[in-house]
């Protein structure tokens, strides 16, 4: 960059979440920016001129003490804590990017993350410090417990804005996410700065519960990106976020009929686990301030989706699309959640969408291709992986493997990944299409429709299905049958197998690879991992 060009990036205002962080801190210091909920008490409250304040001194910190430079990586390996939010935006106010691995990971995964990145410095939680001090770390300079550790190091740095001339440009990596990986090893997740920036502002021009009178229920992993995107995006427009230490389906309930939040986001897994309480306090939650209830990560079935309107109310549920990688891509409104069966809604605030097949043609409506979508949201590459970048992002266009269908009205359906998709007999077929068909059996909580290798069909399918508590396995005939009455014969499964939970990674997305792996003879009773 030409001496020129450095002034000029210099001389622009960049676009980072600290900003609106610190610019939310000068309008409202007193504020209450977040309360840190563990096992349902309230254990540590921050207000945004503490907040912002405790942030100087992480970037400060990052500069002076750590030595680190921008551009320079470091790693956090914690479940959710406030020290996360004030470090992530601290050190990426200066230019240092941090690799965010799930700390549910073995010490031996994280060390990979953390060596994959190049990070210098480890930041994690007390109970991960001694498994990871006795991993061999092969670019790790320091470990920083989190906790009073921490506490002491922010203490010691300076309480100091970083001048302009320090601030990361927009188009900085900001932070790199690891992708959970349903196949293959976990790949980082180059996140812009801008990009994350525009993300907040869609999502609150869509969501519409991050202003400054709002209050919302963070608690996904922010390890995570959507995880990371709505428990931040509160902050960044001035409104006040509960971070959740962990998930407890009593202690949500509870929480959301006390403290009357506007707005929650959760993944279809939390929705479940939060049905299987009792009637009585969920009875509690219909009586609420909610204008927004997003899910995110994995489908919602129909069925749920009703229930979730049933026991929060109309207008509040908001479905989105998207990933890591391309960020939020279609997100289906309130208004269309019963009207649009299995839908996953229009194209996000200033997104293009298109269904293309194998030539790479665009496919008419109602037929299938693979989605791709551009936008000011997309990652910028896996890191340090140009081939699987080139796989994924192509021409501005980026891919999940997704394909889809969109109807007469510009609305998208996700009918399977690519990957997931079954070639039996000659014959595609859609797993989401028997599984839709299955979750509707009365018996069926839930299903995960694969294919394994078959001599004579090339594929056969085989359902894995999860009982109903209380239901009885209902045999393979049953099934088949049941199964006959709406689709196809040659899309039946061949053989069905009963779960007590289907195998899924952190963010609540079913692993069929490791069903196939296990999968089991008809009717055959398997305990889920």
């Amino acid at each position: 960059m030409t001496a020129t060009a450095e002034t000029d990036r210099r001389s622009r205002w960049p676009l980072l979440i600290s900003e609106g962080i610190r610019a939310a801190a000068r309008r409202q210091p007193d504020k209450t920016a977040v309360r840190v909920v563990d096992r349902g008490t309230v254990v540590e409250t921050i207000d945004y001129r503490r907040f912002a304040e405790r942030m100087n001194r992480a970037s400060q910190l990052a500069l002076g003490g750590l030595g680190l430079k921008r551009g320079d990586r470091v790693a956090i390996a914690s479940p959710n804590a406030l020290q996360y939010m004030l470090l992530v935006n601290g050190l990426g106010s200066v230019g240092v990017i941090t690799a965010t691995p799930n700390p549910k990971l073995s010490p031996a995964e994280i060390a990979a993350i953390c060596d994959d990145a190049g990070a210098r410095v480890l930041f994690v939680s007390p109970e991960l410090e001694e498994p990871l001090r006795a991993e061999p770390l092969a670019t790790v300079e320091r470990i920083v417990p989190m906790g009073a550790t921490l506490d002491a190091l922010l203490d010691a740095a300076a309480d100091s804005r970083p001048a302009v001339g320090q601030l990361a440009d927009s188009f900085d990596d900001f932070v790199l996410p690891y992708t959970s990986g349903t196949t293959g090893s976990p790949k980082g997740v180059r996140v812009t700065h801008i990009s994350r920036s525009l993300t907040f502002y869609g999502m609150g021009v869509e969501y519409g519960c991050f202003g400054p009178d709002d209050h919302f229920v963070g608690l996904a992993p922010l390890c995570h990106g959507a995880g990371f995107a709505f428990n931040l995006a509160p902050l960044y427009f001035g409104a006040s976020c509960d971070l959740m230490t962990g998930f407890d389906p009593e202690v949500v309930l509870e929480h959301l009929a006390a403290e009357r939040p506007t707005g929650i986001f959760m993944v279809p897994t939390h929705f479940r686990a939060l049905f299987d309480q009792s009637s009585a306090l969920l009875d509690r939650c219909r009586d609420n301030r909610l204008t927004s209830i997003i899910s995110n990560a994995a489908p919602l079935s129909q069925s749920l989706k009703e229930r979730i309107v049933d026991t929060f109310g109309e207008g509040r549920l908001h479905e989105c699309y998207g990933s890591t990688e391309a960020g939020v891509v279609t997100s289906l409104r309130p208004q269309d959640q019963l009207r649009k069966k299995n839908c996953v809604g229009l194209p996000f605030v200033n997104t293009e969408v298109r269904l293309l097949d194998d030539a790479g043609d665009a496919v008419p409506d109602g037929e299938v291709g693979e989605l791709y979508s551009r936008s000011p949201y997309l990652f910028r590459g896996y890191w340090n992986k140009p081939d699987e970048t080139a796989e994924s992002l192509e021409n501005g266009w980026a891919t999940a493997g997704d394909l889809a269908r969109r109807d007469d009205e510009g609305f998208y359906y996700i009918v399977d990944r690519k990957k997931d998709m079954i070639i039996s007999g000659g014959v595609n077929i859609y797993p989401k299409e028997v599984e839709i068909v299955l979750d509707r059996h009365p018996a069926i909580a839930e299903s995960a429709v694969y294919g394994v290798p078959d001599e004579y069909w090339g594929e056969r399918v085989v359902a894995a299905v999860v009982v109903d508590g209380g239901a009885d396995f209902p045999g393979d005939d049953a099934l088949s049958a049941w199964c006959r009455e709406h689709i196809g014969g040659q899309k039946i499964p061949k053989s069905f197998v009963a779960l007590n939970a289907l195998p899924r990674n952190p963010m609540g997305k079913v692993l069929k690879s490791a069903l196939r792996e296990r999968a089991g003879g008809p009717g055959h009773q398997v305990t889920a991992s």
